[in-house]
Order: structure tokens, then sequence, then C-alpha cells
């Protein structure tokens, strides 16, 4: 019974991944910002000591980085939802015997799956670099299934606002609003202690601050103590599903 409520999962997320291998170019130009990100400013950064006390700088923004690409991938997935509707592909889909709510979190699972692939790519990079990150395997791991989590939950707003918008043009421009507003107003570039009081009542209610937070524990202070982040980040990616779903019937009207 259990194998049958997986199955559409399974086979959305097997099909994002049969996506990326006949197009394994979309990885590498993806791959491409956060290089610079960790070799460049990074590394400048880190010259100048923008914020000595945080010490290696680069390993510090690592976590950072991953989540600012991961993130972008994650929130642009809707303009999918959008072209689907235009052309007619997500009304065929709705009538085939899926529920809504496994569409939806099929598709998040998928997309938390596809953004995830910047993990490995930035993990490389900053140790190219120099910075000083766990080699655990349970700390890569956990770190893996925490991203994919955040992004489950990023792509289920992505959703929701493709609900909401019928071109991609505007979907597009809605989410470069929102994405490098997101990142700065985060723990991603700086600590909190840094920033101004409004933008740390920001931060307190941005779901990335308590992402970046989690990562940072596990791969660069090797350290478990993320219940807090993850019962946070469950509740955000269960919220936007939640809402994603009920607001589905408005993709194809």
């Amino acid at each position: 019974m259990l194998s049958i409520k997986l199955e559409p999962l399974v086979s959305m997320v097997e099909m994002e991944l049969r996506r990326l291998r006949h197009d394994p170019f979309e990885i590498l130009t993806r791959a491409v910002q956060p290089i610079l990100w960790i070799a460049v400013f990074g590394s400048v950064m880190a010259r100048i000591r923008a914020f000595p006390s945080i010490g290696d700088y680069v390993t510090f923004i690592t976590p950072g980085v991953i989540l600012q690409s991961s993130t972008f991938i994650a929130l642009a997935y809707g303009i999918a939802l959008v072209f689907e509707r235009e052309s007619g592909i997500l009304k065929k889909l709705l009538t085939s015997p899926i529920s809504k709510s496994y569409i939806v979190a099929g598709r998040a699972l998928a997309g938390g799956v596809r953004a995830s692939t910047q993990y490995v790519i930035v993990l490389a990079s900053a140790a190219l670099v120099g910075a000083r990150i766990s080699s655990n395997p349970l700390n890569l791991v956990t770190g893996y299934l925490v991203l994919v989590l955040a992004c489950m939950g990023f792509t289920g707003l992505s959703i929701l606002i493709a609900s909401l918008l019928k071109t991609r043009e505007r979907f597009m421009g809605i989410i470069g609003a929102i994405t490098m507003p997101l990142f700065f107003a985060s723990n991603a570039l700086y600590p909190i202690e840094v920033m101004p009081d409004a933008i740390k009542y920001v931060s307190l209610a941005n779901p990335l601050t308590y992402t970046v937070s989690a990562l940072r524990k596990l791969l660069v202070n090797n350290s478990y103590d993320i219940l807090q982040e993850i019962l946070v980040l469950f509740c955000f990616t269960t919220l936007t599903l939640g809402v994603a779903i009920k607001s589905l019937r408005r993709i194809i009207e």
C-alpha cells in the first residue's frame, strides 16, 4: 500500500533526474554563479577581513552560497507549471488518477532534488579554495537532506506564486523581486549580530536563516544541534505545500 502512495512522488523525481541527465549543460551553467561567489567574493572579503569575528570567511559563507543558488532554482521551478498551463499539459495531468496533493508534493520533491544538485558543486568549489568543511559522511548526508527539505518548501512557494500569475514574464519578475531580499535578509553572508535591528527581525522570520544555520552547524561546526531549525523548516514546507495544494485549481483556470 505504501509503495502505491509513493509511486507518484518517485515517478516525478525520476522524470526530473531524467531531464538533468539529458541536459547536463544546465548543471554546468548554474554552477558558474556559486563558484564566483565562493572563489571571488568570498576570497576578497576574507582578504580585507570585513568580519574579523567570524574567522575563516570562505568557510562561513559556503552554506549561504549553497542556499543562494539552490533557492533560486527551487523558486524558479513554478515557471514550468505556467508553461504547462499555457500548453494544456497540466489539464491532462489533472485528469489522471493522481490527486492534487500528490501532484504538488511530487513536484515539490522533484524541485528539491533538482535544486540540491548545487550542493556538491558548491562544496567542491569551497574545498578547492581552502574552506574547512566537514568530511564526515553523516554530516554531509544530513546536510543534503536538510537542503532538500528547505528547497521543497521554496518549490511549494513557487507553485503557489505560479497559481496566482498567468504569464511567465510576471512570474520571473516576482521571483527576481523576492530571491535577493530573502538572501540578503538572512545570515548567509554575515552574522545576524551586525544587521540593523529592523533586518534582524526579518531574518528571524526568514526560512533561509534557519537553513543556513542548520547547514553551518553540520558542515562547519560538526554539531547536530539542529532540532529548532528542522522544526521551522518542516513547518515552512508543510505550510507552503498545503496552501499550494489548495490553490492548484487556479493554475488551470
